[in-house]
């Protein structure tokens, strides 16, 4: 797969996109990519939630738009480095139950997984506009520094900032990469919706982990409710739009589930299957399901790629 040679073009376009629901209708991006072939990295875990790494090509299926489609490159490797943007919510909702701080510490989490000097990680921050706070580095030290200067205020434009970080990504030179957003899970001021950004996160391959962070009162694994938006949980856009990209959505409310979590993140960029096919000649959004024969396990990769005709006409 290192030799894998994939060209792309991408361009913002204007469209309708298609309501979808978890594991539903799957989301119309908004903008094109050209490719000669579809690379798809792909997270398998069994039904305890543990990586499965010792698969082959043949224990896969790809189907495109319901059919089945030859896999013709294929590599697992646990090794490569990792790229992480990393995405915390500064708006003025944070300041509730010291939500900055436990944004702060999940990123503190990560950190500690870091193989210095290999992975890279760049700290973005937002309310209303995104910001780049640490550019890209492979000192894990420099993002640690830059923390204290994150403040909470602001309106919340969270997936507008989630799709900025998404092509910020797509650049990077490793595979093996991810937006992680660290949020309260409000969003008052985006003007893209969680169908438009998980479209055009899927389409260039970067996956999104959402980490919502609240109070013990509020996480329904500890017996409290869900805040509510327009009469929705929170949760829910959040996790759709994780899924669509081939990332998840989690919650941390205790010190204990920070460290989980932060520990699982890593672990999902290191251990990717990566799969190749050759893309449609025929234009437009391809919905692309990655399985395993064995019905037992579980996979996340991405949902789907937008396709242009070849200029020559094959």
């Amino acid at each position: 797969m290192r030799n894998l040679l994939v060209t792309g073009l991408v361009s913002v376009l204007a469209s309708t996109l298609v309501a979808a629901s978890v594991r539903g209708q799957e989301p119309v991006p908004t903008f094109r990519s050209s490719v000669s072939l579809v690379s798809v990295n792909a997270v398998v875990k069994d039904r305890r939630g543990k990586p499965v790494r010792n698969l082959t090509r043949n224990d896969f299926q790809i189907l495109e738009n319901g059919a089945h489609r030859p896999i013709v490159d294929f590599d697992v490797s646990d090794q490569g480095p990792v790229s992480f943007g990393v995405l915390v919510d500064q708006s003025g909702s944070m300041t509730l139950s010291n939500n900055l701080d436990a944004a702060r510490e999940v990123i503190r989490h990560l950190l500690a997984w870091f193989d210095a000097g290999k992975d890279e990680v760049a700290l973005f921050a937002f309310d209303k506009q995104l910001r780049e706070v640490q550019p890209f580095t492979t000192d894990a030290r420099q993002v640690a520094d830059a923390l204290p200067r994150l403040s909470a205020y602001g309106t919340t434009a969270l997936y507008d900032a989630i799709a900025e970080t998404a092509a910020r990504l797509e650049t990077r030179p490793t595979p093996r990469r991810a937006v992680i957003v660290v949020t309260d899970g409000l969003d008052t001021a985006s003007s893209k919706t969680v169908e438009d950004v998980s479209g055009m996160a899927s389409a260039i391959d970067v996956p999104v982990y959402v980490v919502v962070v609240m109070s013990p009162s509020n996480n329904p694994q500890h017996g409290g409710s869900l805040l509510r938006t327009n009469g929705e949980p929170i949760t829910t856009r959040l996790a759709n739009l994780a899924y669509w990209t081939g990332g998840d959505m989690l919650i941390a409310s205790t010190p204990a589930e920070t460290s989980v979590i932060a520990r699982g993140l890593v672990i999902d960029l290191r251990h990717q299957y990566q799969l190749a096919f050759e893309s449609s000649t025929r234009a437009g959004w391809h919905q692309v399901a990655v399985r395993t024969r064995n019905p037992d396990l579980q996979v996340r990769a991405r949902s789907g790629y937008f396709a242009q005709p070849s200029t020559n006409g094959n």
